[in-house]
Parts: C-alpha cells; sequence; structure tokens
C-alpha cells in the first residue's frame, strides 16, 4: 500500500517528493515506489458563505441579521476546485492506506488539511509531519518521526474555532454596518480593537497641548552637568524662574558631592520570534510587517536558510544544542567567518536564556539552518533579513557586555547639577554588531530632555569633595512632544502586549486595515482615515478596545493546550455577536464619506468615492446597482489652454469625454466626429498641405483636400 502525502503548496510538495524519491511528476501530484505526493493551493476548503443556507442572505439586509448558524457547514472553494477534485481522487484510490499531513506546521495549516480531510470523507489512518525547517535533512528525520494525527486534535479545535469565531463576529457586524449606514465598512474581531488602538493614540494627539520648556546646562571646564529639580525633572517651564536660576550660577563656584562608578553586565538579547524579526526590520530597513514574513518565507521555503518563520517563541530546546556547531559552520562565511570560527573551537554550553524547554510550544525560535549559504544568491531584501537572523544567532554564544557607568552630582549655589558617562569594559556580543546595535528605541514617553543631556560622554577622573567652577551657563529652549504615532514595529509590540492576533496573522491585520481604506501608510507611520475615524465610533465600545479579544484569543490559546473547551467560546462568540449587531441596528450616529470626489458618475450621475490603491487612485460609483470605476489619476491630454497654454485634463461626463484647464477652468468638447476640426488642427492642416503650387487657392478649397486626405487614412 502507499501512503498520500498532503503538502500546503506545490513547491513544498516538490522539495519532500525529490528528497523521498516520488520521481514520476503528473499534473497536480508527484508518485514514487512508497510515497504520493500532492499539495494544497492554501486552502482548497473553507466555511460556507450565508448564501449556502439560504438564497435570501444573497441579498444584504439589516432584518436578517444576525446570522448564526446552529452547525458551521463546509464548502469546496471554486477558484482551487480542480485541486480539491485531484486530492479527492488520490484519496480514494484502492491502492492508499494511509495519509501524512504535511501542511505547515502550525494552527492554520492544521485547518486547512481537516477541513479538506472532513470533505472528502477520509477515514482511514493519518499521521502528522511536523518539521521546522525544510532541508533535506529535516524532511528525512521528520519521516522518520512522523506523531499520531490525533495528538494535533486540540491544536485543530482551536483553529476551527479561530475560524467560526471570525465568520460570525467579521460577517455579522460587516454586514449591520454596511446595510445600516449604506457604505463598504468592514469590522473584525481582531482588526477593530488595533484599529481603536491607532484611533486612541490619533485622540491623544490631538488632544496635547504642547509647552515651551528651558534646560540649563552649565560648562565646569573638563565636564557638562545639567540642572535638575529635586523631584528629577531637568525642564524649566518659567522663563523668569529660569533666568534666575541662570543669574544665580553663573560665575559660582562649587563641589563635587557625589561619584558613583557602578559595573553594569548586558546581556545578548533572545534569539528572534516572527514579531520581534518583524519590529527589528521594521525599525532598521522600513520593512512593512507583510514584506518581512514574505521575505522571511522565501528565506524559508526556497533557499531552506531558516527554520520555521511564523514562530512565538524566543527560545530552542535541549535536543537542538548538539545541532548548533553545525549550523553555526554552515554560516561561517564571508562577513560572519571572524564571529562564528572562533565559536567552533569551543565547547558550547548555552544557558537558560537560550535553552528553554518551557518556553517553546509547537515551534522554536527563528534561526539559521545547517544548509550552506551561497550569499550572492539572495536579494538584497532577502540579504538584509538574513542578515539580522544570522548575527542575533551568533551573538547567543557571546558574553555579556560589560561597561562602567560613572554618575556625578555636583552643588553650586545651592543648586544641583548632574552628569553620566560610560566607559565600555568588555564589548561582548556588541562585537557581533560592529558597535552598531540599536536597543528597541520604542521610547514613546516625553523624555524629560535634560535628565541625561550629558549622558554618554566620556568622562575625565573625578573626585568627590573636588572644587568646580561654572565657565559657561547656557538655557536651551525645548518643547514638549504629543505621543508619536504608531509605526508598525511599535504597533506589533501593542498587538503582542494585548494578545490580539498571532504572529502568523498580525502582518495580514495591519494589511487588511490599510487595504479597506481605514488606516493609511504616511512615511513610516500609520494614520487613521477619515473612514476609520468613523468607523470606530460606529461599533459597539467592546469590540474597540483590546481587552475582550484577548481574552478571547487567550481561549483559544488554552483549547490548544486542553485547557479550554470549544463549546462555551463559541457560544461567548455567539452571544457577543448578538449584541455587536443590536448595538449597530439601534445606532444613531450618522455617516459621512470621507472621500467624496468632485467627479459625477457618467452613467448614474452620482458623486464618484476616490480609493486608493497599489495602482494609485480609483474613482468608484457607491450606487450598488452601477458599479462603475475608473482611475483617478489625472489625464492630461496633448491640447492645450487658449488662454493660458497648459495642457488641459480629460475628463468624462454624461456627454462624453472633455477636456479642462484646471487654472482657468475653460473646458473644450471633445468631439467623435471625424469630420470635426478645432482651430488648431485647421491651421496644421493648412501648413501641411500647402504647397507653392497651391498659392492663389481659397481657404475652403485647401480645407476640403485636407479633409479627404485625412478620411482616406
Amino acid at each position: 500500500m502507499k501512503v498520500l502525502v498532503l503538502a500546503e503548496k506545490p513547491s513544498v510538495a516538490k522539495e519532500i517528493a525529490r528528497v523521498m524519491g516520488s520521481h514520476n511528476k503528473q499534473k497536480s501530484y508527484f508518485e514514487g515506489p512508497k510515497y504520493v505526493v500532492t499539495w494544497a493551493l492554501g486552502h482548497l476548503v473553507g466555511l460556507a458563505e450565508p448564501e449556502d443556507y439560504d438564497k435570501k442572505y444573497q441579498t444584504w439586509a439589516l432584518e436578517d441579521l444576525p446570522i448564526l448558524p446552529d452547525k458551521s457547514r463546509l464548502k469546496v472553494l471554486r477558484e482551487t476546485s480542480h485541486q480539491f477534485k485531484t486530492v479527492q481522487h488520490l484519496m480514494k484510490r484502492q491502492d492508499v492506506g494511509e495519509l501524512i499531513i504535511a501542511t505547515d506546521a502550525a494552527r492554520e495549516g492544521e485547518l486547512l488539511a481537516r477541513w479538506i480531510l472532513q470533505m472528502a470523507k477520509w477515514n482511514k489512518p493519518f499521521k502528522r509531519l511536523w518539521i521546522s525547517s525544510q532541508t533535506d535533512k529535516a524532511i528525512k528525520e521528520g519521516f522518520a518521526s512522523l506523531k499520531p494525527g490525533q495528538q494535533f486534535d486540540r491544536l485543530y479545535e482551536s483553529a476551527r474555532c479561530r475560524a467560526e469565531a471570525d465568520w460570525m463576529v467579521g460577517l455579522n457586524v460587516t454586514r449591520a454596518l454596511t446595510t445600516k449606514f449604506n457604505a463598504q465598512l468592514s469590522a473584525g474581531r481582531v482588526q477593530t480593537p488595533t484599529l481603536g488602538m491607532i484611533m486612541d493614540r490619533e485622540k491623544e494627539i490631538l488632544n496635547f497641548r504642547s509647552q515651551e520648556y528651558e534646560t540649563l546646562q552649565v560648562d565646569l571646564g573638563s565636564f557638562e552637568a545639567s540642572w535638575r529639580a529635586s523631584g528629577g525633572d531637568g525642564r524649566l517651564f518659567e522663563k523668569d524662574k529660569a533666568a534666575q536660576l541662570k543669574q544665580k550660577v553663573e560665575g559660582s563656584g562649587g563641589k563635587i558631592t557625589s561619584v558613583k562608578k557602578s559595573e553594569n553586565n548586558e546581556p545578548h538579547p533572545l534569539a528572534y520570534d516572527l514579531t520581534e524579526l518583524q519590529r527589528d526590520a521594521n525599525r532598521r530597513f522600513g520593512f512593512s510587517a507583510k514584506q518581512t514574513s514574505n521575505v522571511l518565507q522565501r528565506l524559508y521555503e526556497q533557499h531552506k536558510l531558516v527554520t520555521y518563520p511564523r514562530t512565538d517563541s524566543r527560545y530552542l530546546t535541549s535536543d537542538m544544542v548538539g545541532t548548533l556547531k553545525e549550523r553555526l559552520s554552515s554560516i561561517a562565511i564571508g562577513p560572519y567567518a571572524s564571529l562564528a570560527r572562533p565559536l567552533l573551537r569551543k565547547n558550547l554550553s548555552p544557558g537558560k536564556r537560550v535553552v528553554d524547554d518551557s518556553k517553546v510550544t509547537d515551534h522554536h525560535a527563528i534561526i539559521p539552518t545547517e544548509q550552506t549559504v551561497l550569499l550572492n544568491q539572495l536579494s538584497a531584501e532577502e540579504r538584509k533579513l538574513y542578515d539580522l537572523i544570522v548575527r542575533r544567532f551568533i551573538s547567543l554564544f557571546y558574553p555579556p557586555a560589560r561597561y562602567d557607568n560613572v554618575s556625578v552630582t555636583v552643588q553650586i549655589a545651592g543648586e544641583s547639577f548632574y552628569a553620566k558617562g560610560t566607559t565600555i569594559k568588555d564589548s561582548g556580543w556588541r562585537e557581533v554588531y560592529g558597535g552598531d546595535y540599536d536597543d528597541d528605541s520604542e521610547d514613546e514617553s516625553d523624555d524629560a530632555p535634560g535628565q541625561g543631556a550629558a549622558s554618554g560622554k566620556l568622562l575625565p577622573e573625578l573626585k568627590e569633595g573636588e572644587s568646580v567652577k561654572a565657565v559657561r551657563v547656557v538655557l536651551k529652549p525645548g518643547r514638549t512632544q504629543p505621543p508619536k504615532r504608531y509605526n508598525e514595529a511599535a504597533l506589533l509590540s501593542q498587538m503582542e502586549k494585548h494578545g490580539l492576533g498571532t504572529p502568523a496573522t498580525r502582518a495580514d491585520i495591519i494589511e487588511k486595515l490599510i487595504s479597506s481604506d481605514t488606516i493609511e501608510r504616511q512615511g513610516p507611520t500609520l494614520h487613521p482615515t477619515g473612514k476609520g475615524k468613523q468607523l470606530i465610533e460606529l461599533v459597539a465600545p467592546e469590540l474597540r478596545t483590546p481587552e475582550l479579544t484577548a481574552r478571547w484569543e487567550g481561549e483559544l490559546e488554552r483549547i490548544a493546550k486542553g485547557q479550554g473547551k470549544p463549546g462555551p467560546f463559541l457560544q461567548g462568540i455567539r452571544d457577543m455577536t448578538k449584541k455587536l449587531v443590536t448595538d449597530v441596528k439601534g445606532s444613531e450616529v450618522e455617516y459621512k464619506p470621507h472621500n467624496v470626489s468632485n467627479s459625477h458618475c457618467p452613467d448614474c450621475g452620482t458623486r464618484l468615492l476616490e480609493k486608493k490603491t497599489k495602482r494609485g487612485k480609483l474613482l468608484v460609483c457607491p450606487s450598488e446597482d452601477c458599479g462603475y470605476k475608473r482611475s483617478g489619476e489625472k489625464r492630461l491630454s496633448s491640447r492645450r489652454c487658449p488662454q493660458c497654454h497648459k495642457k488641459m485634463e480629460m475628463k468624462e461626463g454624461k456627454a462624453g469625454m472633455f477636456v479642462q484647464c484646471l487654472g482657468c477652468g475653460i473646458t473644450e468638447t471633445l468631439n467623435k466626429d471625424a469630420k470635426h476640426v478645432n482651430k488648431r488642427e485647421e491651421r496644421k492642416l493648412v501648413q501641411q498641405y500647402s504647397k507653392p503650387e497651391s498659392i492663389g487657392s481659397n481657404l475652403g478649397d485647401l480645407l476640403k483636400a485636407a479633409l479627404e486626405q485625412k478620411e482616406k487614412k
């Protein structure tokens, strides 16, 4: 009997088939002496749509909501139905007696495989391939240690609950908002609280009132110090007080009252999980979370250089310790050779900060595989991301960075001044980054300038009781700053903190908010749009904040661990959905489209809405029974304005195409009649067909000849 292997993608199936000896390639599968390897094109089976339960739901109606089937049904997805038929046919072959699930070793991968098995009515034994990298070695070892399929039943139940919860909340609230306010408004169990956090930050910024202040810096000859009040704040908000303080200190002598030295040991940062890698790539390279996920997937699947990407763990397991030298050996090339080779001569004994079985669930941290790397085969994006992963991995085996902190307190005219300095004793793991390592700089608080204005500077050898004199005193102006808008790194941190989504879904949630025009990227930061600002006010308060949704995410984790049950979770989601829909139905808030353009639909006359797409602006008719849309980008014609001589913009109206001068407002109709000739064309034709022998001919004859020639063309 043969074994059927179900992979998630054709590329993965191809590699498994190659490694396991299934070399006979067919259209939709590979076959060998023992294994038949096929694939799912992502999801082949999904949850049924409302109209699959009742045809009346094809029309969206507020009175039909909420739609909450007693039991969720599945359906074969139309766009991939051909592949499902292939998989189903292979499952029913008489010579296939067992199946191996080889989809991604995670919640979503388990779900898509189980739904296929359920829809195809598979009732024979099945096992699970659970691997963390796509190398030949990992595939062979994985097939040698297959796990019982039932071992992952709880993971499947968690995934099923997540999918059904998103269906119930997202579908019902989206339909309710859209029909109630006659606009395309979408909401979801995770995306709406994420939008809520962005909107809360926006309100903080709008309500912020900036204040001017000054800080007092004193030059003591061999070093500088900053004034601070007894409470630790170095800002002076009253100009008179600042001026008096400066006058009091100028030219005065003082004493060093305290010199404190402390040795600090800074351990290496933890290995990467997906969210931390997305944050780092956003901070350093400006990569979006989705961009990082896509590049990382190529490094994992295509190049086989890194381990499983969608992990939430930052630790390794004890059974991996024996593979660490092999991994270090594979990356000991090029810029990493001088950093990795010394480690190969040592006995590696990583501590709890690197290896901790209790902190690894499904997958360990993202680290390099034992696959030899050819850096010139990587794209610029892949190279940058791989560099982050490799350097972080190497740093795990370097000692802590050691440095001395020096804090100095000076008393001058009864006022306290402070200075700080740092002396590096041993760069330790920072050597891996060449001194270019930047800690998580996501400090969003008003950091009260002046508290450490001299921080990090080299200080001379100073002693307590030493006399000093204020050589120069300077007041430096400053202004309090509002909270920063979220960039993707900061938003990912907040989503992780509040338990919104998973490492595998957070990037898609951000992209969904952007594609639905509720937030937009402006440089590195995320801003709510006019639509997003209104939408957050239309949904129920409990869906705006992350607390409730975070509790649901926690419950899904407990289900996956066998500590929670699907029934109570789904009942809670049903109750929540009913309340959310009721709140929308009873809402008295008014929605006004924020993106209404000045253009009208040529078919029905409705004002067109302006939408941003990857290809530029798009003008769309909001009428449900119309569907008109066209590019919203300015289209300049070759015609020039007769008044200002600038190029005129092409537009479309009820009477057809016309051109308009943006400056003067002059319009000209574009007549489709081939015999129509405007004055500009008239002059051009006269010049074209005027010849010396035609002198004496009248203008009418010339034009007649020109038109006849034009019609022949």
